[in-house]
């Protein structure tokens, strides 16, 4: 009997203890680089965590892309939604380590470099604008042009807007710049946040004046407004760093540690399936812009929207508890 009784405890403690290992909460943290397009990602795959799966505490790290890169190899971050992986130098070598593991492609057709307003090469007959430079196709065809973008503080030269200090895109940027001779001729603007770059060309185009600068897709600015990329040189490893080329078209990718995995396997799963586009994800931020909602109400916006997406992503039952959480 003592025995029996000895051995009942014994599994009731033993039971006991899974359960409470079982129904402890994990906490999962992804990368918050600063940039409106993955604010809005993370607040998309914070939502669907917390409605479709339990014990999931989904947390955000917010630093530089560089500091929380280093985070997730040293595995105190897990996640990093929306990777512009072509931009990090070591990634190759961070796979290739396992300290870096690919899980899925978030947006296969992303795209950055020197754009214009679509009005400056066609003009705008609904708004009264005639085509200002129609000629205008490249980047090197800049040179043909200083005094349609003028530097207001500088009369003698033109003015390009470049891309934000510290981004990897502003040191290729800065060097195509030079490469091409338009220091000669251009002024180089750097404005310092994202947010007065593009506050800069959205001034202009309510204006209808000619712009040139640094963008990327996806984002609100290029959701809301029909701009143009110029043409460059094709893409080519070498030349890149050089700024002789035009910047690849990068699959941004969702990235994680080598624990996320292990810790996360049925996150994982939805993750690897979690996938949209730079023409959604643009709509998605000129609604964020144009309606004054928060990245949280604009991705529930998002997802009440495109419901169809839910089940590609998701497993039905999950699926289903997203969907009745949205209503």
């Amino acid at each position: 009997m003592i025995l029996g009784f000895a051995i009942a405890l014994s599994a009731l403690i033993v039971l006991g203890g899974c359960a409470k290992q079982a129904s402890e909460t994990v906490v999962i943290k992804a990368t918050d680089n600063g940039w409106d397009s993955q604010k809005l990602h993370n607040e998309i795959a914070k939502f669907i965590v917390d409605s479709a799966y339990d014990n999931y505490d989904f947390q955000l790290s917010t630093g530089s892309s560089t500091m929380n890169w280093q985070a997730i190899i040293s595995g105190d971050v897990d996640l990093d939604i929306e990777s512009w992986t072509d931009n990090v130098a070591t990634y190759e070598a961070d796979v290739a380590s396992g300290d870096i593991v690919d899980v899925g492609i978030l947006v296969p057709n992303s795209a950055q470099g020197l754009y214009v307003p679509r009005y400056v090469i066609e003009g705008d007959a609904a708004r009264g604008i005639e085509a200002m430079a129609p000629d205008l196709k490249t980047v090197q065809d800049l040179e043909k042009y200083p005094e349609l973008f003028p530097d207001d503080e500088d009369k003698t030269k033109g003015r390009i807007y470049g891309s934000i200090p510290g981004w990897m895109a502003d040191e290729v940027l800065y060097k195509k710049y030079e490469a091409y001779g338009l220091n000669e001729m251009y002024n180089y603007a750097r404005l310092g946040s994202e947010s007065t770059l593009f506050a800069s060309l959205s001034s202009a185009y309510n204006l209808g004046d000619a712009w040139v600068g640094y963008c990327y897709e996806p984002t609100w600015i290029s959701g809301k407004l029909d701009i143009v990329l110029l043409e460059d040189a094709p893409y080519d490893k070498e030349l890149f760093d050089q700024g002789l080329c035009e910047f690849p078209k990068q699959e941004l990718k969702i990235v994680s540690s080598k624990n996320f995995a292990e810790k996360a396997p049925d996150l994982l799963e939805f993750f690897s399936k979690y996938q949209t586009g730079s023409e959604l994800v643009s709509t998605a931020l000129a609604h964020l812009d144009e309606s004054g909602e928060t990245h949280e109400q604009t991705a529930k916006w998002l997802l009440k929207e495109n419901q169809n997406l839910l089940d590609e992503w998701l497993p039905a039952d999950k699926a289903e508890l997203v969907k009745a959480a949205l209503q």
